[in-house]
């Protein structure tokens, strides 16, 4: 990854990447379609999954910490569940993915097997045609168009395959490096805590504190 791109953002002591994260309060990470659901069982906003998707994928291989900062410092309760809600949140995505995946892989296969079948059909027919001898017309534009349906099913499942399978292998391999990744929690008061060093540049983050607060039910 470029020097450039690094240095964007600030980092622990311990050289590790920060992904900065701030909003009011705990609840404006979440959707709030679902004011009932518990919050291990909520979305997270919208915003914040792009945004953390996007600066793993921009960091590349780098391994990084999440940070959240809030007007107020949270319980150990409210960290808990911050944890375990982007865990859990990127684990769902991943099996998303993954099941997107299988399902492309099973469509390939599919296509394969069946343009292999095809074009065995196309020569059987070919051979037929040439042992009664001169074939006509329609028989020639039969057999000429069982071939042509073989190889475009064959190259079909070679495309879907090859222009599909590494993003969703690069998706899966991200998500599940977000949801394993540490998450910390820096009070608003105490700026470079966490033992992190200023860089050159202010580090990106997502700030949740622009959008409205919306009354939620506990």
């Amino acid at each position: 990854m470029p020097k450039r791109i690094v240095d964007r953002y600030e980092h622990t002591v311990d050289g590790l990447l920060i992904v900065d994260v701030a909003a009011r309060r705990v609840e404006d990470l979440y959707e709030n379609f679902d004011k009932t659901a518990p919050y291990h069982k909520k979305d997270l906003d919208e915003d914040l999954a792009y945004y953390l998707t996007e600066c793993v994928r921009e960091i590349g291989k780098v391994d990084f910490v999440i940070r959240f900062m809030f007007e107020c410092y949270p319980s150990e309760e409210y960290m808990l569940r911050v944890r375990t809600s982007v865990h859990k949140f990127f684990i769902y995505l991943r099996e998303l993915e993954l099941g997107a995946m299988n399902k492309m892989l099973r469509t390939s296969a599919t296509l394969l097997v069946t343009g292999i079948i095809i074009l065995g059909l196309s020569l059987w027919v070919n051979h037929l045609f040439a042992v009664d001898g001169t074939p006509s017309f329609l028989n020639t534009v039969f057999a000429e168009g069982l071939t042509i349906v073989a190889w475009v099913s064959v190259w079909e499942a070679l495309a879907t395959f090859l222009l599909n399978w590494p993003e969703h292998l690069f998706l899966i391999k991200l998500y599940q490096k977000i949801a394993e990744a540490p998450v910390r929690f820096q009070p608003p008061s105490v700026p470079g805590s966490e033992g992190v060093e200023a860089p050159a540049v202010s580090s990106p983050t997502i700030d949740l504190y622009a959008k409205p607060l919306q009354a939620e039910n506990h």
